[in-house]
């Protein structure tokens, strides 16, 4: 029998990067952000409100081993670290190369590490033409890692990032052998066919825990969400969790907490209000 969680907040995590990584990637600025970000992931958990972490590699680090990071992370209720990092994580994309082992040792070493995430892991378009390949491993590997986390001492996860803009991908092979799929709204003007891509993104994924994505800055378009995509997208996935189609949100994340987004304090008051009211999600969605 499954432990109902007691709050909302329970539901709610942190894509936890390393500070500054968001400005500056090999020297430039690719997504336009004002200010200077120097809020470190354990730092943006307290700031939000949020209990868990996904804390992912950049460009940029962290790189193995994780120890000191995780440390910093002990006050998370759960940690999942990437195996597969960012895109620009070039370690990841040879062969079948991942941070897996390193994941494996952190949690061994701390009890609050509870899965794995592949970050970005389905390539760009102009990449699959080019080399015929639709994600940055094989199926053989991914199967391969799955069977390492599930066999571990206790059971661990294995977490997707999945864009909309590639909801219509043939990777039902890579979907099947996930625990947890995180669905992302990448362009803001995208989050007009919020209710269509959650639609799809439940058909596609039956039987697995789903979580939403939540940005609070307009990545793909270089500009800041408006308000009015900021609460719209919170209060679908608000009714999502309600409804049990989802499990959760991941906020993005500590890298723009700290450079007076209005998103950024809107978003900080919204989970203050919500984060404590009962739920009756469990840590699995509704099978749909």
């Amino acid at each position: 029998m499954e432990k109902k969680s007691k709050t909302l907040r329970d539901h709610f995590w942190l894509w936890g990067q390393n500070a500054g990584s968001h400005h500056d990637m090999f020297g430039k600025s690719p997504y336009a952000l004002p200010g200077v970000n120097r809020m470190e992931a354990a730092e943006g958990g307290a700031f939000f409100g949020i209990p868990n972490c996904c804390r992912v590699s950049m460009f940029c680090g962290p790189v193995p081993p994780f120890d000191a990071e995780s440390e910093k992370l002990k006050t998370f209720k759960q940690v999942v670290w990437s195996a597969v990092g960012a895109a620009e994580v070039a370690r990841h994309n040879s062969g079948d190369h991942s941070d897996l082992a390193e994941v494996l040792r952190q949690a061994d070493k701390f009890p609050n590490v509870t899965g794995a995430i592949l970050d970005d892991f389905f390539l760009p378009e102009e990449t699959r033409k080019a080399t015929g390949r639709i994600a940055r491993h094989s199926v053989e590997s991914i199967a391969t890692m799955r069977a390492s986390l599930h066999r571990f001492k206790r059971p661990l996860d294995l977490w997707m990032v999945w864009y909309d803009y590639q909801l219509q991908f043939d990777v039902d092979a890579y979907l099947e052998l996930c625990d947890v799929v995180t669905l992302w709204t990448w362009k803001g003007s995208a989050l007009a066919a919020l209710d269509q891509n959650l639609e799809t993104f439940v058909k596609r994924t039956p039987g697995k825990r789903r979580l939403a994505g939540c940005y609070m800055w307009n990545y793909g378009e270089r500009q800041p969400l408006t308000m009015a995509q900021m609460k719209g997208q919170l209060d679908r996935y608000y009714q999502a969790i309600h409804e049990g189609v989802i499990e959760g949100i991941v906020f993005c994340s500590n890298c723009i907490a700290d450079i007076g987004l209005d998103t950024v304090e809107w978003t900080r008051r919204w989970i203050a209000n919500v984060g404590n009211e009962t739920t009756g999600v469990t840590d699995k969605t509704r099978v749909i």
